[in-house]
Formats: structure tokens, C-alpha cells, sequence
């Protein structure tokens, strides 16, 4: 049994290697891929699929994650006749931590999948050789402009799902929970900072780097076989879903300890 743990746990660390290296040979092609401009048809072609085709997606899951978090609140705060600041706990739970995480999840499903299944294919063909053969990068014609569209639009998606999530809250706190819509807002607008639609928007960076780095390497490495593909685009959601919820509670440890020193009115005192 500790044998076969002590490989395991080898083996683990050599792939851990390779993944750091996969990722440090991602962030070279794409500073070559940020000063050419000739490159940036690829990373436009990459933030249509990748970005403007997971709107509807994400917008969705907002918009139930805010209607849900009405529902199962309201009862709660009406026993303790604080009804009126539902909006506080609906928008505060999306903006800050719901919104980022599960559009991020959802991302992984569609995007991390979709990008693990391409490159795994084109890695089983040997279409990835064939690039490198024709003197081609292929981290920088494969990988870069994947990796980019997925840093830029990830947080712009999160954007989408936190305005969706905020509005399906209100629509079912004021037209079926029968709450004033003025105290609503104006409550809202008392408990929710910048700083925390700030924090969700700037996890979105790292959460869609995650994704596209992992959903990348597991292309390029995975077996051959239908079976290769299909077991990668696994690894992929769940080594990216795993990722997500690490660097969130690492942004939650992190950030609450910035804001307790710099930014909330008693450190400014």
C-alpha cells in the first residue's frame, strides 16, 4: 500500500510539473501574441466561441441563482420582519461570491470541455505535430489565443450573470414577494460596495485563465483513443471546477484580509 501510494504521489507531482510547465510555455506565446497584431484574428475567433456564444448560458444561470436565493431567503427574514433587505443578502451572495463561481463552473462545463475535445482531437490525429512540423508554434497558434480570449471575456461574463442574477431577485422579491420596490433598492444600494462587485469581477481573470490553461493542457496531453478524449474532457471539468473552488477560498481569505485593512471606514479612521 505505500508503495503504490509513494508512485501515485510521484506520479501526481511529475504531472504537476508538467502542467506549471505547459503554463509558463502559455504565458511566453501569449506576450508574442499580445505585441502581433497579426494574431489577433485568432484570439477575435476564439472570443466569439468561447465568449459571445456563452451569454445565453450564463445569463440563465444568474437569473435562477438569483430567483432561488429570493425563494429560500424571503421566509426567513419575514420571521424577523427584515423583509425589505432581501436585496441586501440576494445581491451581496451574487455579486461577491455565487455569480463569479458558477458562471465560472458553467464555463468550465461548456468552454474547458469544448477546448479539451479539440485539442485532444487534434492531438490524436497528430494535426498538433503537423502544425510543429510546418515550423509553427503550436503554443502560440493553439494555445495563446485561447488562453487570451478566455482571461479577457471571462470577467465580462460574470458581469452578464451578476446583472441577470440581480434582476431575477428582484423581479421575484417585488412581483411575487410583494416587497416595496423603493426599499429594495435602497437598501441594496446601502450594503453593496464596489469593493464587492470589484472582487467578483477580478476573480473572473483567474477563474477563466484556470479553465483555458487546464482545458488546453489536457488536449495536448491526452490519449489516444475516443476513449483518451473522452477521459481528458473529464479531468478537464473536474481539475477546473476543483481549481475554481481552491481560488476562491484563497480570494476569500486573501481579500477579506485587504478589505479589513484598507479599505472598510474603520481602517481609514
Amino acid at each position: 500500500m505505500l508503495e503504490a501510494l509513494g508512485a501515485k504521489t510521484i506520479v501526481g507531482i511529475e504531472r504537476l510539473g508538467q502542467f506549471w510547465r505547459f503554463a509558463g510555455g502559455a504565458l511566453g506565446a501569449i506576450a508574442k501574441t499580445a505585441v502581433h497584431p497579426r494574431s489577433y484574428g485568432l484570439v477575435l475567433t476564439q472570443m466569439n466561441v468561447i465568449g459571445v456564444q456563452s451569454v445565453p448560458v450564463v445569463m440563465a444561470t444568474g437569473a435562477f441563482v438569483g430567483m432561488i436565493l429570493a425563494i429560500q431567503a424571503y421566509g426567513q427574514l419575514a420571521a424577523m420582519g427584515l423583509e425589505e433587505r432581501l436585496g441586501v443578502l440576494i445581491n451581496i451572495a451574487v455579486v461577491k461570491e455565487l455569480g463569479p463561481v458558477l458562471a465560472a463552473v458553467m464555463l468550465a462545463g461548456r468552454v474547458g470541455g469544448a477546448l479539451t475535445a479539440e485539442l485532444g482531437t487534434m492531438n490524436v490525429t497528430e494535426q498538433i505535430a503537423a502544425v510543429r512540423s510546418m515550423g509553427t508554434d503550436p503554443m502560440r497558434y493553439l494555445v495563446a489565443p485561447r488562453v487570451l480570449a478566455c482571461l479577457l471575456l471571462t470577467p465580462f461574463l460574470i458581469i452578464y450573470a451578476d446583472l441577470l442574477g440581480i434582476l431575477g431577485g428582484y423581479f421575484i422579491s417585488v412581483w411575487q414577494l410583494k416587497i416595496n420596490a423603493g426599499a429594495y433598492w435602497e437598501y441594496s444600494a446601502q450594503g453593496v460596495e464596489l469593493w464587492d462587485v470589484g472582487t467578483g469581477i477580478l476573480k473572473g481573470f483567474f477563474f477563466g485563465g484556470a479553465i483555458a490553461l487546464i482545458g488546453c493542457y489536457k488536449g495536448f496531453t491526452c490519449r489516444e483513443g475516443a476513449q483518451g478524449v473522452g477521459q481528458a474532457c473529464t479531468e478537464a471539468f473536474v481539475g477546473s471546477f476543483m481549481a475554481i473552488l481552491a481560488m476562491n477560498y484563497v480570494f476569500a481569505v486573501v481579500l477579506d484580509a485587504i478589505y479589513k485593512s484598507f479599505w472598510s471606514p474603520r481602517s481609514l479612521l
